[in-house]
């Protein structure tokens, strides 16, 4: 440790420990004190159950453990949250800054209008973070320093319009060439179910939750308790506490998963021919304000300065202009701050009017919410913060607008959006499609809502889905384990029959060429002895994968690699067939050489060339991308010898049951923390890859029997669980 850092070091350590100290600033309340309201419990696999005398001293348990388990990804976060990273690092950071600077400034004029609670969490928050600093800063660059407060927290919860989204805009409106760059369709995911008692065994309704992003996406697991206030066990994405959570307390449940919302709107407005920065709406001019913002940047052993400026209205940011016309963005979250609010009301309501009340401060503007409580509700909601508009959407057009009423000024309320509540057949399910099927029993008719609501479709995930839980069938909370692990490619079921005929009927006239006949009969005897699963021991699935990627990509953009399109008169048998029957069999021939070529054969094992790969773990796994109709969602990248390495898709799972106590289970793929020297950075990989999951402590009673470490977090240095 150099001497600089040894003296800061000390001083940190003061400090934190005695807040008179001038230079720490943001810190209001001892952390040493801090740490004696609140005891952690670990129990196996890392997961910490905390017990917390109040909100702010869980805040500061959530904050200090954070670190514990992730390290700088948490300050450098909230570094990046409050707009001053490239002072730190450099000007590689500018464009964070940029966009983030005026969400900090947002957070700190709004933070005395959250919530005392939400305030009290925030701010313990900080002094986690900051106490993990103090007492570990050789785990830190030497720049970091633990001054964080409860506002650079809030900044995280705080809605603009994304650079990504202003930027989407003015290249559309640039020219008809600029083009856009499309999410890919097949890495999109999460599911949830509720299961209503009449569809149980035990007579409780049962809930399951599934979000699937990237494995990088922090997804952290934790049971959190304020007596007579709080008690909720669910996910944390690591860098704050409050983000978009899922889970349960004894009385309800909740999982969302990713809905797709038009809420944004472009209008188009007259520029003032009279005045440089205006525009004309009824009839009078209105400015166009210059909002200029000036960031330090790290420059050499130095600092540098770059000012950028924004070009703002009273309806919203200005994102292209001409002589003629000023184009403003204007979107209903814009401003928003309240979304960790939202959601500490979420995890503390104790019943569905309480939760349903907590929803109706539409702070969180997007996703899906299947819902299930101990009183046997199931609930479906597509929440949105979406605007009644005085007009059609404009989707990728800017709206013409030259009076007010011509503009969008308030959202529909909750009650407008499409939900279900307790609907027959026991269950409500969702996998990121519109809400019209979420059950066949009582389709929701597009036709009852405004045309700017979400498409109507029905992907082979969904329909997979409700093959698995909308028959009738009365289930445990086991089988809905089961059922949620299904690698059965519902794309097989649709194709693969033709596929096979049309093989069949090019070897019999002779249409493969004669080096490629051989093996070609060969991998069609094996397609057909296939049984349609991506499970770690299927043989066919690899040679299957790599011949539908090279036969779709061969349809780009709108194109249908169908011979049927879906269709929502037959929602759950189509699509299906093949488009071009001929081009599948030239393909497949290629598929088979490649599929040998890559990987010594066309009859691999499915697992043989998927595989969960986190530290010292490396098995087989089923289960594959929702394109190919798998419910067992899992991503893949290729590693260096070929193989593929789950990178995406499942990672997080729970499923729980509300017995009177609630009964759960859970996983988390890519473990509790990201240190790689951690026991707990691969000690769930192959239970994950089995297709297991683990029984969730709960009760205060289940936590004490399986109790692995118990603390108080900062009450003395520690490197980790």
């Amino acid at each position: 440790m150099t001497p600089a850092r040894m003296a800061w070091t000390a001083a940190c350590a003061s400090a934190c420990l005695f807040p008179a100290a001038a230079w720490c600033g943001p810190q209001t309340a001892e952390p040493a004190g801090l740490a004696a309201q609140v005891e952690v419990i670990r129990t196996e696999f890392g997961v910490p159950h905390i017990y917390a005398e109040n909100f702010r001293a869980l805040g500061y348990a959530l904050g200090y453990l954070q670190l514990e388990d992730y390290g700088e990804r948490v300050p450098q976060g909230m570094a990046r949250n409050r707009g001053d990273l490239a002072r730190h690092i450099g000007a590689s950071a500018l464009d964070s800054d940029f966009e983030n600077r005026p969400r900090h400034d947002i957070a700190v004029a709004a933070y005395p209008r959250l919530g005392e609670d939400t305030r009290a969490v925030y701010e313990g928050f900080a002094e986690g973070v900051n106490r993990y600093i103090a007492l570990h800063p050789d785990e830190f660059p030497e720049w970091m320093r633990p001054d964080f407060d409860g506002r650079d927290v809030a900044a995280l919860y705080v809605y603009t319009p994304s650079s990504a989204v202003m930027n989407r805009w003015r290249r559309r409106l640039d020219g008809p060439d600029a083009g856009d760059v499309e999410a890919d369709p097949s890495r999109d995911g999460s599911s949830a179910w509720a299961l209503a008692p009449g569809r149980t065994e035990s007579r409780a309704a049962i809930l399951m939750r599934n979000p699937h992003l990237s494995w990088g996406a922090g997804y952290w697991e934790a049971h959190v308790v304020v007596p007579g206030r709080l008690d909720f066990y669910g996910d944390f994405r690591i860098g704050g506490p409050l983000g978009i959570i899922g889970g349960f307390n004894r009385n309800l449940g909740f999982a969302t998963t990713n809905n797709d919302v038009d809420s944004d709107e472009v209008y188009a407005l007259t520029a003032d021919p009279d005045r440089p920065d205006a525009y004309v709406l009824d009839g009078e001019s209105h400015p166009v304000r210059r909002a200029s913002l000036t960031v330090e940047y790290r420059d050499g052993a130095g600092l540098a300065e770059e000012t950028r400026e924004r070009l703002v209205t009273d309806l919203g940011p200005v994102v292209h202009r001409t002589d003629e016309r000023i184009y403003v963005l204007r979107t209903p979250d814009d401003g928003e701050f309240r979304a960790g609010e939202q959601f500490l009301r979420l995890i503390q309501a104790r019943n569905r009017d309480e939760w349903t009340d907590a929803m109706r401060l539409r702070a969180h503007p997007g996703s899906n919410f299947v819902y299930a409580d101990a009183d046997g509700d199931i609930f479906y909601l597509w929440n949105a913060a979406i605007p009644v508009r005085p007009h059609a959407a404009g989707g990728d057009r800017p709206v013409p607008a030259s009076r007010m009423e011509q503009v969008w000024t308030e959202l529909h309320p909750l009650e407008d959006l499409p939900q279900l509540l307790n609907p027959p057949g026991g269950y409500v399910r969702n996998e990121n499609d519109g809400p019209w099927l979420t059950n066949l029993e009582r389709p929701l008719d597009p036709a009852d809502y405004p045309d700017y609501f979400e498409d109507h479709e029905l992907r082979l995930r969904s329909q997979h889905s409700l093959l698995l839980v909308g028959n009738g069938d009365r289930l445990s909370l086991e089988d809905v384990v089961r059922l949620k692990h299904s690698d059965r490619v519902l794309l097989a079921d649709r194709v693969k029959d033709e596929l096979t005929g049309a093989l069949r009927a090019a070897l019999a006239g002779r249409r493969i060429a004669n080096t490629a006949a051989a093996p070609t009969a060969a991998a069609l005897l094996l397609l057909e002895r296939w049984d349609n699963r991506a499970a770690a021991d299927s043989r066919g699935a690899v040679l299957f994968s790599e011949w539908w990627r090279a036969y779709s990509g061969r349809f780009p953009g709108d194109a249908e690699p169908f011979a049927e399109s879906w269709t929502d008169s037959a929602p759950m048998e189509t699509p299906r067939g093949l488009a071009d029957a001929d081009l599948a069999v030239a393909l497949f021939a290629d598929a088979v050489g490649r599929t040998i070529e890559r990987f010594g054969a066309f009859d691999v094992e499915w697992g043989a060339v998927h595989r969960v790969r986190r530290g010292g773990v490396d098995a087989p796994v089923g289960g594959c991308a929702g394109a190919m109709g798998c419910f067992r969602v899992l991503n893949f990248e290729p590693d260096a010898d070929g193989r593929r390495t789950v990178d995406g898709g499942d990672g997080w799972v729970l499923a729980v049951e509300f017995t009177d106590p609630p009964r759960a289970y859970s996983v988390l793929g890519y473990g509790q923390s990201a240190k790689p020297d951690s026991p707990h950075f691969a000690d769930q990989a192959d239970m994950f890859a089995r297709g297991e999951m683990k029984p969730v402590r709960f009760t205060p009673e289940d936590v004490e029997r399986h109790a692995v470490r118990r603390y108080r977090p900062g009450l003395e240095p520690t490197s980790g669980p």
